[in-house]
């Protein structure tokens, strides 16, 4: 949200499939105003991760597509292919994809040779799709992408508590950051050949890196545990109405994760703000407020 205030809008943009749930004709002039959400819980960049409890990458292309044809219906050609020509298309996806991955390699129990062949091979089908969504996007008219890579997966509460000492899961790490060195490849590569095509890179590995490096910097007194939850780091079940919660509102701001996966509030907000504005090592080749105002 602090994103979208930046660029002059009262909030984020409102979820596609709450919209034809109140009224179909809806879509049209809220995405002609404020912006349209196409993002879903648990959802890959591969149709497979987690099929049938999410709405993947590629149906959410599809849901951008039947918005864009209702907002031509209602405005025209002409004025949506100049809205879309200077919107932000956001695209933070990957890390559920490597979630399930290490998960079916653990069970199969593969040798170390085994899981870099699988991860390799993992890394060219993300990279495929992830350059077929953009190319696609940008043929409808998309040419600003602002991208978040993959953060420190496996420092996640969640995966913490799998821990004895709650340490963090190298190996996860170790695919994210194999993962988000693909994902540069590949944006840079895209950039000479799509004509007008412009993007931010936000690097949540490395901020994340940094806050864990030095917490008490970002105000944080806990890394590692979650603020809604049960059990061990309150990680060992998801957040639900009977949780055992953080006591304060302070307690909360403390705490990088609310749940055993998701950040706190206050986590986000300094993670909008670093992308947005923030420190150079943190966005390339601009930030995201860079990005809103190129032309």
């Amino acid at each position: 949200m602090r994103a979208a205030k930046s660029m002059g809008f009262l909030s984020s943009p409102p979820p596609y499939l709450s919209l034809l749930a109140l009224n179909s004709s809806l879509v049209a002039p809220t995405a002609l105003t404020a912006g349209v959400s196409y993002a879903s819980a648990d959802a890959g960049i591969l149709d497979s991760t987690n099929a049938g409890n999410c709405i993947p990458l590629s149906r959410q292309v599809e849901y951008f597509n039947a918005t864009r044809a209702k907002m031509v219906a209602a405005a025209g050609s002409a004025a949506v292919k100049a809205l879309l020509t200077k919107s932000i298309f956001l695209i933070g996806v990957g890390s559920n994809d490597l979630f399930v991955f290490a998960a079916t390699e653990a069970a199969r129990n593969r040798s170390a040779a085994e899981q870099q062949s699988d991860a390799a091979a993992l890394f060219a089908d993300l990279i495929s799709n992830y350059s077929a969504t953009i190319t696609e996007l940008y043929a409808m008219g998309a040419r600003k992408f602002a991208i978040i890579n993959v953060g420190l997966v496996g420092c996640v509460p969640a995966v913490r508590v799998l821990d004895p000492a709650g340490a963090c899961a190298d190996g996860l790490n170790q695919l994210a950051a194999g993962f988000d060195a693909e994902l540069r490849s590949l944006l840079a590569g895209l950039a000479p050949k799509l004509p007008g095509f412009v993007y931010s890179l936000a690097d949540s590995f490395g901020l994340t890196q940094s806050t864990f490096a030095d917490p008490q910097a970002s105000g944080y007194t806990d890394i590692a545990g979650a603020c809604c939850g049960s059990g061990r780091l309150l990680a060992e079940a998801d957040c639900f109405p009977n949780s055992t919660l953080c006591s304060t509102v302070s307690e909360r701001d403390q705490h990088v994760f609310w749940d055993r996966y998701h950040p706190a509030q206050r986590a986000c907000l300094l993670t909008a703000q670093a992308f947005y504005d923030g420190p150079a090592q943190y966005t390339t080749p601009i930030n995201f407020k860079q990005l809103a105002q190129s032309t």
